[in-house]
C-alpha cells in the first residue's frame, strides 16, 4: 500500500524529531564510562605532564574516569592521528601542541591529518616557553659561548629531540637556522628519552619545554644556557633568554585539547565546561605555575578560539620552517 506523500512527511519528521531527543537525552548523561586521553608523547614529558594534571581534575568533574593512553612516535603525529580516527562520540580526546597541530602541517611534505579540519577543537589550556639545556661535560656556561662553540664543532655535534616534528625539534631547527649551524639531529619517541641520552653525555643540547627541562637544570644534570622568549620565566628567573644573549630565537609550546572532528556540539561544550572548571582548581593552575607553564585567560579558552588559533599558529610557523629548509617524508 502506497502512503501519501503528506504522511510519509509527517513519519520522517516524526523520525527525526525522536532521534535528536535520545540524542539530548544521552548528552545529557555523558559520560556514562571512562573516556580515553590519548598524549601523543612518551610518559613523563612535558605534554604528558599536563595532559595527566587536567585528566586527573577533569575526572572529578565528570564523575568519570579518563585512562591515559600514551602514543609516542613521528613527533606526536602517531596519537593524534589516533585521535583524529577515533569515533566522535565523546569517549577518545587528545592533548594536542604546537608540533602536533602547526609545526607538522609544514614540516612533512603529506602529513597525515589535517590539523585544522581534522579535529573538534575543544579549549586551550596552557602555553609553555621553550629552553636551551646542554650536556654539563661542554665548555660553554652561557649562550653567547654555545654559539661560538657549535659553531666551532658542529660537525661532530648532535642534538636530541622528542621526534621530527615535535616543539623540541622545530626549537631547534629554529635555533640552528638563527645561529648558522647544522647539526645531526636525532629524534626520539619522547623528549624524556632524549634528555636521558643528554645527561648521559651522548647528546650535545636539546631545546626543551620549560617543564621538562627545569627539574634537570635546577638537578645540576645539564646547563640551562637560555630561555627561547623574549621575557625570563618567573619560575626561573635567573635563566637569562637567548635575546638578552644577543640573538633573538623565539620557540615555545601549549597544550591544548581535541576531539575527533563531527563530535557533537553539546559534548565538545561539555568538555570545554570541564577544562575550564580544572583550569580553574587553586591546585591545578598552582601546580601548571609552578612547572613554568603559564595558563592562558578565559577569552582565549572557547573552541572557537582554538580553531581560530590553530590556523594562525599553522600559517605563524610555515615561514621559518621553510626557510631552514628542513622537511619530512
Amino acid at each position: 500500500m502506497k502512503l501519501p506523500l503528506r504522511t510519509v512527511l509527517r513519519l520522517v519528521a516524526g523520525a527525526v524529531a525522536l532521534l535528536a531527543v535520545s540524542w539530548s537525552a544521552s548528552a545529557q548523561v555523558y559520560p556514562t564510562r571512562p573516556m580515553t586521553m590519548v598524549i601523543p608523547f612518551a610518559a613523563g614529558g612535558a605534554q604528558d605532564v599536563l595532559g595527566r594534571l587536567m585528566a586527573q581534575r577533569m575526572s572529578e568533574i565528570l564523575g568519570q574516569q579518563i585512562v591515559i593512553e600514551n602514543v609516542g612516535g613521528a613527533g606526536g603525529v602517531n596519537g593524534s592521528k589516533r585521535v583524529a580516527d577515533a569515533q566522535p562520540n565523546g569517549y577518545t580526546m587528545g592533548i594536542g601542541s604546537v608540533g602536533t597541530h602547526a609545526h607538522n602541517q609544514t614540516l612533512y611534505k603529506k602529513p597525515q591529518y589535517d590539523a585544522s579540519a581534522d579535529f573538534a577543537p575543544v579549549a586551550l589550556i596552557a602555553e609553555t616557553p621553550t629552553t636551551l639545556i646542554m650536556r654539563k661535560e661542554l665548555p660553554p656556561n652561557n649562550f653567547r659561548e654555545f654559539v661560538v662553540y657549535a659553531r666551532a664543532n658542529q660537525a661532530k655535534m648532535q642534538f636530541g629531540t622528542g621526534g621530527a616534528g615535535s616543539a623540541s625539534h622545530i626549537g631547534c631547527v629554529v635555533l640552528n637556522h638563527a645561529i648558522g649551524i647544522n647539526v645531526t639531529h636525532v629524534p626520539y619517541r619522547g623528549s624524556t628519552l632524549a634528555i636521558q641520552d643528554l645527561i648521559g653525555g651522548r647528546l650535545d643540547y636539546q631545546c626543551e619545554q620549560l617543564i621538562s627541562a627545569k627539574p634537570q637544570i635546577l638537578g645540576g644534570n645539564v646547563k640551562g644556557l637560555a630561555n627561547l622568549t623574549k621575557e625570563r620565566s618567573p619560575v626561573m628567573p635567573d635563566l637569562p633568554t637567548a635575546l638578552e644573549q644577543g640573538t633573538d630565537v623565539q620557540a615555545y609550546s601549549w597544550t591544548a585539547l581535541f576531539l575527533p572532528k563531527n563530535t557533537p556540539a553539546e559534548i565538545v561544550l561539555m568538555l570545554n565546561k570541564a577544562v575550564v572548571q580544572a583550569m580553574h582548581t587553586p591546585a591545578v593552575r598552582a601546580r601548571i605555575l609552578e612547572l613554568g607553564s603559564s595558563v592562558v585567560s578565559n577569552e582565549r579558552t572557547s573552541p572557537g578560539y582554538l580553531a581560530g588559533f590553530v590556523k594562525s599558529e599553522i600559517e605563524k610557523w610555515a615561514g621559518p620552517i621553510k626557510a631552514s629548509g628542513v622537511s619530512m617524508d
